[in-house]
């Protein structure tokens, strides 16, 4: 017979950490994807023709090829903190699986 007064379940997993650094790094992350794109932007139609989007900065082809890079750089490193951050928010605390072996939803 299956006797279940007073059992709560949540009672057998600890309380985990509490993840708010996690998504205040995802949201900055975020935010430096979006300046790598608009610098990346910028760059390119200064290059194309239009070079007053940055004033002094890119009114030369050289400057405007450095912010082109510079946007890529950007773009690069917040899409890379982005994905870590999100990876940390999905991983649970009780199975320790290899990080190719969870399912890819980002």
């Amino acid at each position: 017979m299956k006797s279940s007064d007073g059992f709560d379940a949540r009672r057998l997993r600890p309380k985990g950490p509490s993840n708010w650094r996690t998504r205040f790094g995802a949201a900055v992350a975020a935010l430096m994807a979006t300046c790598g794109v608009l610098l990346m932007l910028a760059g390119i139609a200064s290059l194309i023709g239009h070079p007053p989007a940055l004033g002094d900065l890119n009114a030369s082809p050289l400057g405007a090829s450095l912010v082109v890079v510079a946007g890529l750089f950007v773009l690069y490193v917040g899409v890379w903190l982005w994905r870590r951050c999100r990876r940390r928010l999905r991983r649970t605390g009780s199975l320790n699986m290899s990080p190719h072996l969870m399912k890819k939803h980002d």
